[in-house]
């Protein structure tokens, strides 16, 4: 993009249509909500672009039990088996397979969000990549600041690994994911299973939030009129963060891990138009520098958000192949060591 070009010029016209009608709606900005009104709002919209969810052979909520008493709700889906292999985990022969399973951390700047509003992505990752898909309801800011959202994650990471069998899963076949700052827990999770020895076959992360502050040259290229806001940024932090120092702590700002060495193989889908895209390329460039595998993907001219808009925006379905893509990659080669 030359200096002088506007940044909404880089919009796919599909995206810039979709901008259109948002602003034409009129809708408040969320940091003019309140977290309640901002989750209800959120929660309303979030079906209107994105694809009818995938039928599955199995949806099944979940209760996870926490290191502090709390029970975090979740819903594990299953999909329909596709061929041989799958009808395997299906129970179509003697022995089934257990299948493989992603724990999937959902958007919202840790303070909206639910396994409801990331549901039709959920089962339709499970759907292309042919693999169970466990989506969690961490507790949200500003009720549980940081680190509630990482415990919660990483608890529940823990519960999956043991409860794996009990529930036709395979521990030896996980992936952590998920989207913005899903994303964020999602790298985070990931490095503690790696403390932790306990292997993932990948981390799939979608615009990940990684940076301790908002500084980047895309942020502010971005910061206005491309669906994720500089003043949304701001409050989304002000809610989850208790002091100025929580923003260093590598498990806020993943950047800011000492060590990235031995973290589970990345796929990372950016958007072009997104302020969290430069943190993203940063992130991945910081994992190759650590020996790590990453597949990266930038999606062009597509804002933060698009791979929830799958009615409107073809990218947002090409981003779900990729991911799935690489899932079933992950899933079908031999375990990592570790």
């Amino acid at each position: 993009m030359s200096a002088h070009a506007h940044p909404h010029s880089q919009l796919t016209p599909a995206m810039r249509g979709v901008l259109d009608r948002m602003a034409r709606a009129g809708r408040p900005p969320l940091h003019a909500l309140t977290p309640q009104q901002a989750r209800a709002f959120y929660e309303v919209g979030s079906g209107v672009l994105d694809i009818p969810p995938h039928k599955m052979a199995r949806v099944e909520a979940l209760q996870i039990p926490t290191r502090d008493g709390a029970t975090l709700h979740a819903e594990l889906v299953v999909p329909h088996p596709h061929g041989p292999d799958d009808a395997h985990a299906a129970g179509h022969t003697p022995a089934p397979r257990p299948w493989p399973v992603l724990l999937y951390l959902h958007g919202g700047g840790f303070t909206i969000g639910s396994v409801a509003t990331h549901a039709s992505l959920c089962r339709h990752l499970a759907h292309l990549a042919h693999c169970a898909v466990l989506s969690v309801d961490y507790r949200l800011a500003p009720e549980h600041t940081f680190p509630t959202a990482v415990h919660d994650a990483w608890d529940a990471l823990q519960w999956l690994h043991a409860q794996a069998p009990a529930l036709g899963l395979d521990p030896a076949r996980l992936a952590v994911g998920g989207d913005s700052a899903g994303g964020t827990l999602g790298i985070v999770t990931a490095l503690q299973a790696r403390d932790a020895g306990l292997p993932l076959r990948l981390q799939l992360l979608f615009y990940p939030g990684c940076a301790a502050h908002a500084d980047t040259p895309s942020h502010r290229t971005f910061a206005h009129g491309f669906v994720l806001e500089a003043d949304s940024i701001a409050w989304f932090f002000g809610q989850y963060l208790n002091t100025p120092a929580d923003r260093e702590d590598w498990r806020f700002s993943p950047l800011n891990a000492p060590d990235l060495d031995g973290a589970a193989p990345v796929w990372m889908g950016l958007a072009e138009c997104d302020p969290l895209v430069d943190e993203g390329v940063m992130m991945a460039d910081r994992f190759r520098l650590a020996g790590v595998p990453v597949d990266l993907e930038i999606y062009r001219g597509v804002t933060h958000e698009f791979i929830k808009m799958g009615r409107a925006i073809p990218e947002a379905l090409r981003a779900h192949q990729d991911a799935a893509r690489a899932l079933r990659l992950a899933f079908e080669g031999p375990a990592a060591p570790g």
